[in-house]
């Protein structure tokens, strides 16, 4: 009797948990057989600004900073060397007009013999490993019919010799040598010393040092662990080179893609917008070589298997700055560019632009399929230059796809504005951009649910969750940001038949070089790794479906409901059902899920998650938040699967 009313009462107890679980169960119907829209395959990319020491010093793998003494300050980046009280001098001479891309070049004079010479400190040090292999070249001549020979050296900052090699420069006319040699050494914080041996006088310009194991070993190339990190996402595009560097500061400050190809001694240097940008953040050392230029952003796309969307200036000026404008009557030489640009990404080898593709290694086309025009401008101005771009290119090139700026911001006057002109004048793609807290991405996710599906395509070009408000220096890469993200990108693939590109921003930022946080790939001279964004990103690219199918809760799109987001697909080439669900909640949640007009059974289930939403990964944890597989399986055409807290979740299930 007592053994039966413990039992009684045991039931009486464990009862309502089992009925609250089944009423807490979030029931999911998947409509598999119905086909909503087709996911392009550009619909997961990145976007490269040269922002947060982001190619030079970045992915851009050349170490010596100032190679050609072309910054402001002609010596910054080097000092003077006197060993053992060695005597020499150094003069920094000015070729003129002669020269409009390379004018300086440093003559090094030794008195002494040995020790004298100069040493370059790289971008925050250089980053040497052991046993790597070091290309060192450098135009240079003799003087005076002198006999000096240069002795290369890597060294630590203890002065320790990493590495070394010499050369000896023949006769009076410029000519480049090269020389390799491999460190002893792994070190951050190296820098380059160059001594002359010798008495005598030695011109030396375009001084430059490479690392043997560049992206696919290419001489003078990027710098691979940055690239795989990209080729890893799968991205559809990548949109270069910005961002606001495109603009500049002043109209002479901005980027003009012809300046960014052919040898790399002929490209001219400008000085980086955000060098003095940000007050908290000055940068007086940051220049753009262009030695990762236009054709490097093509080739790198053919790398990866992206498409190429660059963007080019439209006449204006960075209107947070100057706001310069060219007058519409001399806006021609900008169209021009953008005519040139498309001839020297597809144009024959027998056509002016596409023969010097040719003669730069590359004489089939790159297949660019769409062209940016301008950058966050807005206002009339921007209108007025964009029609007249708009009609040029389309005369010529029908069949390039235009992308258009929306402003800065994704509502507001400016935004109203630009949205109604461009689908008046039936744009191909409007690029819109939201830098906003993590609850707007939570509120936004059916933003594009009633957008016009006849009207023009959307590009989410730039959008990044901010931690503590946008620009400021205290903002993290948290998982709370990417959690949000993941919810807001649940919307963009559910309503792909509008949403075509999507593109988290800025994409690099080195660790003692950056101006603005937060950044999807954080480096350093020597590792780089993945944020809490990255692995959101990357989850949503190598998980992207052929075509979007319902995925619904009380027959409503799950976007929000108890914290619950979610998209669905099919991916034709594998003939498997994807679901992506956002868990948003701070509770676990039991997911069941009811496929109709789809037979599964087994699958898996990849899953990011932390229980901490301040958690973010970092050079010594890189996987903090980092993905996580399990199997799971069908059972009488239901999927059932528990939700942590705070997670994203994959689910891939072959039909």
């Amino acid at each position: 009797m007592k053994q039966r009313s413990f039992i009684l009462f045991f039931l009486c107890l464990i009862f309502p948990v089992y009925i609250i679980r089944a009423q807490q169960k979030n029931v999911f119907v998947v409509k598999a057989n119905e086909v909503k829209a087709t996911i392009e395959p550009t619909m997961w990319g990145v976007f490269f600004e040269d922002i947060n020491q982001g190619a030079d010093g970045g992915l851009y793998a050349e170490l010596v900073k100032n190679r050609s003494f072309e910054f402001d300050v002609p010596m910054m980046g080097w000092r003077e060397i006197k060993k053992d009280g060695a005597d020499g001098s150094y003069l920094i001479t000015n070729k003129g007009v002669s020269s409009t891309a390379n004018t300086r070049y440093i003559r090094l004079e030794s008195l002494s013999g040995k020790g004298y010479g100069i040493s370059n400190e790289g971008f925050r040090g250089m980053g040497i490993k052991k046993d790597n292999g070091y290309d060192f070249s450098v135009w240079a001549r003799q003087v005076n019919g002198g006999s000096v020979s240069l002795l290369i050296e890597l060294a630590g900052p203890d002065g320790s010799r990493l590495g070394s090699a010499t050369l000896k420069p023949e006769g009076a006319e410029w000519k480049k040598y090269t020389v390799s040699f491999k460190s002893v050494a792994t070190e951050a914080k190296a820098h380059l010393e160059l001594l002359l041996d010798g008495k005598g006088a030695i011109d030396l310009d375009m001084i430059s040092l490479f690392p043997k194991d560049t992206w696919k070993q290419r001489a003078g190339g990027l710098r691979a662990d940055m690239v795989q990190l990209l080729a890893d996402m799968k991205p559809g595009f990548v949109r270069f080179p910005g961002g606001c560097i495109v603009e500049g500061r002043t109209l002479d400050e901005r980027f003009q893609w012809k300046k960014t190809i052919g040898p790399a001694e002929d490209r001219e240097l400008i000085i980086n917008r955000w060098n003095v940008e940000f007050k908290h953040r000055l940068t007086p050392d940051y220049f753009q070589s262009f030695g990762l230029g236009f054709f490097e952003y093509f080739q790198l796309c053919e790398d990866i298997g992206a498409e190429p969307l660059p963007i080019l200036n439209c006449g204006m000026a960075c209107q947070f700055n100057t706001a310069e404008v060219v007058a519409l009557d001399q806006l021609d030489p900008y169209i021009q560019d953008a005519l040139d640009l498309i001839e020297f990404a597809n144009g024959p080898v027998n056509s002016t632009w596409g023969k010097k593709r040719a003669e730069m290694g590359h004489p089939e086309p790159f297949n660019m399929k769409m062209l940016g025009v301008g950058n966050e401008n807005w206002g009339s101005q921007y209108i007025d230059r964009l029609k007249l771009f708009t009609k040029a290119i389309k005369e010529k090139y029908p069949e390039i796809k235009l992308v258009n700026s929306s402003g800065t911001d994704p509502d507001g006057d400016r935004f109203d504005y630009l949205n109604t002109q461009l689908r008046e004048m039936k744009a191909d793609i409007i690029d819109e951009h939201y830098y906003r807290p993590p609850q707007w991405f939570l509120d936004n996710v059916k933003r594009y649910d009633s957008y016009d599906r006849k009207g023009p395509k959307i590009f989410a070009g730039e959008y990044a969750a901010q931690s503590v408000r946008t620009g400021s220096p205290d903002n993290k890469n948290n998982w709370q940001c990417a959690l949000s993200e993941a919810a807001f990108m649940t919307g963009l693939e559910r309503n792909a038949d509008v949403v075509t590109m999507a593109s988290y921003a800025p994409l690099f930022a080195h660790a003692e070089g950056w101006q603005w946080t937060p950044d999807l790939i954080w480096v350093d001279n020597l590792r780089s790794y993945g944020t809490a964004n990255y692995q959101v990103q990357k989850l949503f690219s190598v998980n992207r479906g052929s075509v979007v199918v319902p995925l619904l809760i009380n027959n409503e799109p799950a976007a929000g409901q108890k914290g619950l987001y979610g998209a669905a697909s099919i991916d034709r080439k594998t003939n498997e059902l994807i679901l992506k669900v956002v868990n948003a909640a701070e509770n676990p949640q039991d997911a069941e899920f009811i496929t109709e007009g789809f037979r599964g059974k087994k699958g898996t289930m990849t899953e990011l998650s932390s229980g901490k939403l301040e958690l973010v990964n970092s050079f010594e944890v890189p996987l903090a938040v980092g993905p996580v597989q399990k199997p799971v399986q069908v059972r009488s055409g239901k999927l059932v699967v528990s939700l942590k807290p705070w997670s994203v979740n994959v689910i891939r299930v072959k039909m």
